[in-house]
């Protein structure tokens, strides 16, 4: 076994492990918000988790992106004295990172009593449930990130202001940017390739130092392993270079804020595509009809966990290519789902609302799951928005919540979210949010500051 990609099994792994003679194996698993955690560890003690799991300490469902302890859950805290909880490692997600090399890098994911909020397990189960329903779920995702000729250090000594972009100004699609600044490209192009996460498209958007990468195409679970991949190492990629890559929804007033836009389509048992029928309005079968009105009518219930943090709300704006109210059409970039027609192949639905910021395995998981419930309930759409839906009124109950609190209090109130994901995840990724929302109320803004120091 010469190839990490080939592994599918616990015996595959050991096989590579053996063959390259390692020491130490980096092992890494995804958190709430999407964070990657993880350490080396050593070579005897990796082939003993293969088999019978390992303890990874929970501390890590109960922290905040920065290593604040949430004060709300109830499956890990201070009252249950941060024990080690049960995670496996998952065999087939084998990749060499090919800046240490032949080092191999393996995901792991939570099982035990955490598994019930694990993302990537929370996923899977969604996955498994779509398969019971007789679909296989085909998902790519695209990222917008600005990069900047900054360092850790010194974003924190300038307290993030004032930096400077890799590039200037608006420049969208510039083939003298990536020119430019080619040594980036090819590194972020030659890197994902050989980590398996392939890119179909690389380019300057709009606004300074920005660019785009939709990641190919893949089945549901592989494609937010790669996603979420994609956001930690691509951070990497640009960090060895001496520079910094944001994944931040919107990191200043004035520009656009960063799309997680994800692309999703059905295949049945046989490997048909299901979204497409010739003879139906739109080129959409009834399937993807009643995928989408699940889709809509469930988007501001689940905004949570789509728009996961308090900087998720500054991109929901009129005029800023991104959606305000959960509406849908054909090729409509105004709204929060773009259906993308043709043919069976290309048949799909692009979920726009979707930022940066959020995480891959929950966003995914929101939004499949609820296209799948309006498969199961035949939850017919609104009619398609036409031209611009930023111009448009829409019903209130398709306006999506303004507010990281008031998302938190649509995802606890939501009847179908405690179906697909658990009464125990939709309790601690609320709780969770919450907390985010309360630190977030703790702190004086700039903005506060200036507008009152002097004069009120």
């Amino acid at each position: 076994m010469e190839n990490p990609r080939k592994v599918s099994n616990a015996a595959e792994a050991r096989a590579i492990v053996e063959a390259r003679g390692l020491n130490h194996v980096k092992v890494g698993a995804f958190d709430i918000d999407g964070v990657l955690r993880g350490k080396y560890m050593s070579t005897q003690k990796f082939l003993s988790a293969l088999e019978g799991g390992f303890g990874f300490c929970d501390v890590v469902l109960g922290w905040d992106s920065k290593d604040q302890l949430y004060d709300n859950v109830q499956l890990t805290g201070w009252h249950t004295g941060y024990p080690d909880t049960e995670a496996r490692i998952v065999p087939e997600s084998c990749r060499a990172l090919p800046w240490e090399d032949p080092v191999l890098f393996f995901l792991a994911e939570f099982a035990g009593p955490a598994a019930a909020v694990c993302p990537r397990t929370l996923l899977r189960r969604v996955l498994d449930r779509a398969q019971g329903m007789g679909y296989q779920v085909f998902a790519g995702f695209e990222y917008e990130f600005f990069v900047f000729e900054e360092t850790p250090d010194s974003v924190r000594e300038k307290h993030y202001r004032n930096l400077k972009p890799i590039t200037p100004d608006m420049f969208g699609y510039s083939v003298i940017r990536n020119s430019v600044w080619s040594d980036l490209y090819r590194d972020l192009l030659a890197n994902c390739d050989a980590m398996d996460i392939p890119i179909e498209g690389l380019h300057e958007e709009t606004g300074p130092g920005v660019l785009e990468a939709a990641i190919t195409v893949d089945t549901g679970l592989a494609a937010a392993d790669k996603a979420a991949l994609f956001k930690t190492f691509a951070k990497v990629i640009a960090q060895r270079q001496g520079l910094m890559a944001t994944f931040m929804a919107k990191w200043s007033k004035d520009y656009p804020g960063q799309s997680g836009h994800i692309h999703m389509s059905l295949r049945d048992a046989a490997g048909k595509p299901v979204f497409h029928d010739a003879a139906k309005a739109q080129g959409m079968s009834d399937a993807m009809r009643w995928f989408v009105g699940g889709q809509q009518k469930l988007m501001p219930e689940l905004l949570a966990m789509i728009s996961p943090t308090v900087n998720s709300y500054t991109r929901l704006i009129p005029g800023f290519w991104a959606p305000t109210d959960a509406t849908w059409s054909v090729d409509n970039r105004t709204c929060a789902l773009r259906v993308i027609g043709g043919s069976p192949k290309s048949q799909r639905v692009e979920y726009r609302v979707a930022a940066a910021d959020a995480n891959p395995y929950l966003s995914l998981a929101a939004a499949v799951a609820s296209g799948l419930w309006g498969i199961e309930n035949r939850v017919e759409p609104t009619a398609p928005v036409k031209g611009n839906s930023y111009a448009a009124k829409h019903p209130k109950r398709l306006a999506l919540p303004r507010t990281l609190w008031d998302s938190a209090q649509r995802l606890k109130a939501s009847d179908m979210a405690k179906d697909w994901f658990g009464a125990a995840f939709v309790e601690h990724f609320a709780a969770s949010r919450e907390w985010e929302e309360r630190e977030y109320r703790r702190h004086i803004s700039d903005w506060e500051l200036a507008r009152y120091f002097e004069i009120i």
